[in-house]
């Protein structure tokens, strides 16, 4: 059953009308107040959230479990599952206890065993737990059923950001014997202990997913924060609507049958701002970073050479425009990998991507790198309207070098899958594939996932390089503000001698929803506690 079809037979669920956009079903207004449609960015084609990297896992996962520690608007880590904790043996040793009264969605108490077991599947998977992990005097460990330890060999400051941090992957909780499973395996139940469940019998990737609210969930006292304080839920269900087609999504946003899209096409916000019923505003003010991600295991692009030419040729004017229109107030090029307003913004090294592109230059270079007219395969998912139009750029910038483009026009779930393989890119690899990194991973190198450069533990496309990371160590052991200053600037020149991968540039996009929906903030998650719905 295709997703038109299913949406239509579905009971309780949105059917397709005469305009092609998802007609509202019959509820009564106390129903209709009670549930949240949501177009996410992409479609929820796995739910891991330890497994893999990709955002919208993780904005679900958000929904369905919770952490230890949470970042706040000012991104600093607050107490979330966690009631107190201690630090002692000169920073080496970690003990924490859980608040009093959590629960997963089968009803079991949240334990220190549980959490123990979480922490150790994360850590594998986890730039920041990696870290932790290599400096352990023993794994995680409980010591009652509220109270567990972490020890360490020497100390790690850094503890409660690697725990409530927003970036993937996040340090979620799960049962014991989920969280037992290989980290590079998914897990195949979906039980957390966060304000909403996940309905798995209404699950159907590539249509919808249906959360609906956890009673027994206690949440804080405190106000909330993007990750931190209570997450009150005032909706009883929310239904996560797949619509790759912004056409039908703005239609169905204009006339009702749908309550908030998480990211409009820059190009239809003209018509959504005339609709007196809808309001339309930045998604995240930290905005995002561009990412051309090269395979750095096979050739060419395991030569620095073939990856500097094409930072050399690249116009990350052509790229903004292509993805965010015209409008300058909301990107700029960006000849850095860090967010740009944020203490630790630094240019150095940046000069390949300014000024004008030198063709003749890189195509030399290229040469020079031995590259022989193979194809160059590059993911490019289609229902992601960002990368869709950088992949049509990074088309036309790989034919003007003279390189054969093998361009996979696939889904966004698919590339997330295939990226992982690391065989040949004729055998199921790949070359390139293009995403965003949300700004607000990107002021500093703590959990800044894609710019590390430790080989086989890197992100996808494993790149290796001992100056970017001694830099970072260096962030890590900074004593004050101005260190850290040097030690980034020294990293950001490394990762650009390098090429870790090339920043396409810096840009916002908009987010837009139904003036009878409240509570909406600017975020890099789209948070639903505290939104309501008259």
């Amino acid at each position: 059953m295709d997703r038109r079809t299913f949406l239509k037979a579905g009971a309780g669920v949105a059917t397709i009308g005469a305009s092609g956009t998802i007609a509202a079903p019959a509820l009564s207004q106390g129903a209709a107040a009670r549930t949240l449609r949501f177009v996410p960015q992409a479609n929820l084609a796995n739910f891991d959230p330890i497994w893999g990297t990709q955002y919208v896992v993780r904005n679900a996962a958000c929904l369905v479990w919770d952490t230890l520690y949470g970042f706040d608007s000012n991104l600093t880590p607050q107490r979330q599952m966690v009631e107190s904790e201690e630090v002692t043996d000169g920073g080496k040793t970690w003990t924490f206890r859980l608040r009093e009264g959590l629960r997963f969605h089968d009803g079991e108490p949240v334990r220190a065993q549980d959490v123990a077991a979480s922490l150790n599947r994360w850590a594998v998977r986890d730039g920041m737990g990696q870290m932790i992990r290599a400096i352990q005097e023993e794994p995680v460990s409980a010591v009652d059923d509220r109270t567990f330890r972490w020890r360490l060999k020497q100390p790690y400051p850094k503890m409660l950001v690697a725990l409530g941090k927003n970036n993937t992957p996040m340090a979620f909780i799960m049962p014991e014997r989920l969280a037992r499973t290989d980290p590079f395996q998914q897990v195949s139940e979906f039980i957390g202990s966060g304000p909403m469940r996940l309905a798995r019998n209404e699950w159907v990737p590539g249509a919808r997913a249906v959360f609906t609210r956890f009673e027994q969930y206690v949440p804080r006292n405190e106000p909330p924060s993007w990750l931190a304080g209570g997450k009150r839920m005032n909706v009883d269900r929310i239904e996560w609507i797949i619509m790759p087609d912004p056409a039908t999504a703005s239609a169905a946003l204009m006339n009702g049958e749908i309550d908030w899209w998480e990211s409009p096409l820059t190009d239809l916000v003209p018509a959504l701002r005339r609709n007196r019923n809808v309001q339309v505003d930045i998604q995240d003010p930290l905005g995002n970073i561009g990412s051309f991600r090269f395979n750095h295991l096979h050739a060419p692009f395991n030569d620095v050479r073939a990856r500097r030419a094409v930072a050399m040729a690249l116009s990350q004017e052509d790229y903004m425009r292509a993805v965010v229109g015209d409008d300058r107030s909301l990107w700029q090029t960006l000849p850095s990998f860090f967010t740009p307003g944020t203490p630790l913004y630094t240019e150095a090294g940046g000069e390949i991507l300014k000024g004008p592109r030198n063709l003749d230059a890189a195509r030399r270079l290229l040469a020079e790198s031995g590259y022989n007219g193979q194809p160059i395969t590059v993911l490019v998912a289609q229902d992601q309207a960002p990368l869709k139009a950088m992949g049509e750029v990074t088309n036309a910038l790989l034919t003007s070098l003279g390189m054969r483009v093998d361009f996979v026009a696939t889904d966004w779930g698919t590339v997330g899958q295939r990226r992982a393989s690391k065989a040949p890119p004729g055998q199921g690899g790949w070359h390139i594939f293009h995403t965003w990194h949300a700004g607000a991973d990107c002021t500093n190198p703590a959990a800044y996932l894609a710019l590390r450069t430790h080989g086989d533990g890197a992100w996808f496309g494993w790149p290796s390089d001992e100056a970017v990371e001694a830099a970072r160590l260096k962030w890590f052991d900074a004593p004050n503000l101005e260190a850290e200053k040097a030690a980034v600037a020294e990293m950001n020149a490394a990762a650009m001698r390098h090429v870790t991968y090339i920043p396409t540039g810096f840009y916002k996009v908009f987010q837009a929803w139904r003036r009878n929906v409240t509570g909406v903030v600017g975020a890099p998650i789209p948070f639903f506690w505290n939104v309501s719905k008259s």
